[in-house]
């Protein structure tokens, strides 16, 4: 129930966005350079936020819904975006970022208090729609876990990364969707984005464990001058 009502969510929130921005100015179309050529706006992004994670359980996730909760971590890297017209472009990512999640003691359930974190790589490429200041996007991501650690009650260890019972698996792969809104700081731009992101891969191998999150993050932006996608035509 709580997956259907974070879709339908998601949904009309882009078919919202959409419609509010198809009224506003291109200002963030293409750029024109010193030789009075113009090309399809490029950015490469810093992002440096805090993220909120959780996991899905699979088929006991409905069970587990009141036991859960969502972990606090760190993500920072790059986001570069190539325009190739002045709006579509295409994103590609890489940044490190902590995934997890908790579950509550439930003496009931025989459910002990549990943290599990990830310390993860990961590199989304994605298709970007720009429609004047707010964008959407979508595409694929794939993730290389390098460490992690699985805390249950005051009792901490670091997780196996093999094919056993308490094994888990480094490579992940997912899906992610959003949108996003620019808008400048003291002439600097910034982007305010908004990211869904379904994991495909069960982490576990004796158990359902897939990644989820919802993201809000900020993008500071600094315009590329040169751009490997776009097509450069006389202004």
């Amino acid at each position: 129930m709580m997956k259907k009502k974070l879709h339908a969510s998601l949904t009309i929130s882009m078919i919202l966005l959409c419609n509010i921005t198809f009224a506003q100015t291109n200002e963030f179309g293409s750029a024109k350079l010193n030789n009075d050529i113009v090309t399809e706006k490029t950015y490469l992004s810093i992002l440096l936020n805090m993220v909120t994670t959780n996991f899905n359980y699979g088929k006991s996730n409905s069970a587990l819904t009141d036991n859960k909760k969502s972990l606090h971590g760190l993500q920072f890297g790059a986001s570069f975006q190539a325009g190739i017209t002045p709006r579509f472009s295409m994103v590609s990512e890489l940044y490190f970022i902590m995934k997890g999640g908790k579950l509550k003691e439930n003496k009931l359930q025989n459910i002990n208090q549990t943290k599990l974190s990830l310390y993860t790589i990961e590199f989304p490429v994605l298709a970007r729609f720009d429609l004047g200041k707010v964008y959407i996007n979508a595409g694929s991501s794939v993730a290389y876990t390098l460490s992690g650690t699985r805390k249950i009650g005051d009792v901490s260890q670091a997780l196996s990364f093999n094919n056993s019972i308490e094994g888990f698996k480094r490579w992940d792969a997912g899906i992610q969707m959003g949108a996003g809104y620019r808008f400048n700081v003291k002439q600097m731009p910034v982007a305010l984005d908004v990211r869904y992101s379904y994991g495909l891969t069960n982490l576990s191998y004796s158990e359902e464990i897939h990644n989820r999150y919802l993201n809000v993050g900020l993008y500071f932006t600094k315009l590329w001058k040169t751009n490997p996608l776009g097509k450069k035509r006389k202004s």
